[in-house]
This record gives structure tokens, sequence and C-alpha cells, in this order.
């Protein structure tokens, strides 16, 4: 049976246009259909999920259907609540005749590179805490390949940043205490913020790298372009202590589809079935035919969650 049944956080990542929101909402469906407390949470800030569930998501928990809930988060408003939260936690460490001078740089910072996605993994982060032991299930229905490797990678990165950060607080209070506090230590505010977010970002980054617990769906259709992105993102994720388990290939021209212009896609199509056999040799792969009709409505939905519930009950890598 296969690890993605046991781990409680799945991640669903790829290159744009293969069927991320689609294959993450099926997984979503089909945990929920189980019985499973499942929730949903997106990520990307092209959402696709209230399309799918033709529903109007919140950005906070939105029942969607029985067991289901989801979530659809907005960077700009988790930005401008980060920068927020920044603010607040320096009241009171910062003298009044400089709180607005550090503010207005603070209001800066929310427009500078890398802002939102440490403003959309502080939430992230939040939910993996907090709605931890309330759900059995949370799937992250994940923004296109890079934006979230960058993403995943923030605990790591950040760490390194706030172990660099905190050695130089503490290395500032001794000298202070020497020089002006007789060798008493010195209360810093700061210095406990930081350790605190420091302590955060340690354990999140603890249930990311617990297989057990967490894994990563990467999703692909048989064509070039994806095979080759998919393989430099279990690379550089594999570079971050993370691993890929599973791959979804979606869009297979079922066996029906006729004529020769699919019978020369379906050959080409072969070509690069065996490729992803050779190449992904530490992946599940779960085959997901291409259907008649898009994803428009729960019917469709549900056809694409029975063909992959087929795949991920049936343990079978041969194609």
């Amino acid at each position: 049976m296969n690890e993605l049944l046991h781990q409680s956080i799945l991640f669903v990542g790829g290159k744009g246009g293969v069927g991320k929101s689609t294959s993450a909402s099926a997984l979503a469906v089909m945990f929920a259909k189980m019985g499973k407390k499942t929730l949903i949470i997106s990520t990307d800030p092209a959402h696709n999920l209230g399309d799918i569930f033709h529903q109007d998501i919140k950005g906070y928990k939105t029942p969607l259907l029985e067991n289901l809930w989801g979530i659809e988060i907005d960077p700009q408003i988790e930005t401008q609540g980060y920068i927020n939260g920044v603010k607040r936690n320096l009241k009171g460490m910062v003298k009044s005749n400089m709180v607005n001078e550090v503010h207005r740089q603070i209001d800066m910072a929310a427009s500078a590179p890398g802002a939102e996605e440490a403003a959309l993994f502080d939430r992230m982060v939040s939910i993996i805490l907090e709605e931890g032991n309330e759900f059995e299930k949370i799937i992250f229905d994940t923004a296109p390949t890079g934006h979230t490797i960058r993403l995943l990678s923030l605990p790591e990165l950040m760490g390194v940043w706030m172990d660099g950060m905190l050695e130089r607080r503490k290395k500032t209070n001794k000298n202070y205490s020497q020089l002006l506090n007789d060798g008493e230590p010195v209360e810093d505010p700061i210095y406990d913020v930081l350790q605190k977010r420091r302590e955060k970002f340690s354990k999140v980054r603890g249930i990311l790298l617990d297989q057990k617990r967490t894994g990563f769906i990467f999703v692909l259709i048989p064509e070039r372009l994806p095979i080759l992105e998919t393989e430099k993102a279990i690379e550089m994720m594999s570079n971050h202590g993370l691993k890929i388990g599973g791959l979804i290939i979606n869009k297979i021209l079922p066996v029906q589809a006729d004529g020769k212009f699919l019978e020369k896609r379906r050959d080409q199509e072969k070509l690069y079935l065996k490729i992803m056999i050779e190449k992904f040799t530490n992946q599940t792969l779960f085959r997901i035919p291409l259907l008649e009709e898009d994803i428009c409505s729960f019917r469709h939905l549900e056809k694409f969650v029975d063909n992959l519930q087929q795949e991920v009950f049936s343990g079978e890598r041969s194609i």
C-alpha cells in the first residue's frame, strides 16, 4: 500500500497547466470519502480550487463536502498581516521617536523580493502546527515548480539566517553586559522573539523531513518539458533533504482514442512513458487517463478521483 495513504501532510506541485489543482482536489475528495477529515489549501496566487468545487473559498476554513474543508491563501493579505505582525513584535522595543521611521522601513520591505513568500510560508507554518491535530489529512495545492521549491526550502534557509542573527544578538548582549551591566545578563525581547521563531521553523522543518508524516507529489504529463522540469525538481528538493515520493502522470491517451493523428501521438507518448519508468525509479507512478471532457463539474472530478483511487490502491508500476 502506498505511503501517501499514511502521510498526514501532502504537497502537490509541478509545472503549470499539468493538472496540479485537479490532482490535489481529487486526493482531497478521495480521503474525505474514506472518512478522513481533510483540509485542502491553495498557495497558488492563481487559485483554482473555487472553480473546481464551484464555491467561493475564503482565506479561512470553508466547508466543501462531508469531511472536507478548503482554504485559498491570498498572498497580498498574508503579506500585510505578516508586516503588521512584525510591527506588533517591535512595539515597546523601539524608542518612540524611532517608531515612524522603523515602520516606514518595514513597509518598504513588504514590496521587496521574497516578502510574499515569507508571509505565505508563515501562514503555512501556522496551518501545519495549528491544524495538524484537527485534520487527518492536510493537502497543499502549490504554485508552479520553482515557486514551490523556494517556498519549501525556506525553513532551512531561514533557520541558517536566524542562527546568524541569534549569534550576533548574543555577542552584542554579552558585550553590553560586560561594559554597562556589571556582567549581569541583559533582557533582550528581540532575542526572545528570534529564538521563538527559530524554534517554530525548526519544528516545521522536522515535520517536512519526516517521510512518515509528510509527502511530496508532483504532477506531470507525458511530454518532454514536464519530464525535464520534474527531474530538476527532484534533484533540487533532494538538495534540501526533501523527497518527492509520488508522481501523478496525467492526461495519458486512453486505449479507445482512435484515428491516425492520435495513433502517432500515442507512439510518442509510449516513448515518454518508457523514459519516466527508467528515470523515476525512486518514485511511485500514478497514471491518469485523458478524460473526454474538462473537469468542469463535480461529476467530472469524481471520474478523476475513481481513476486516481484505482492507481493508489493498485501498487503497480508497469505501463
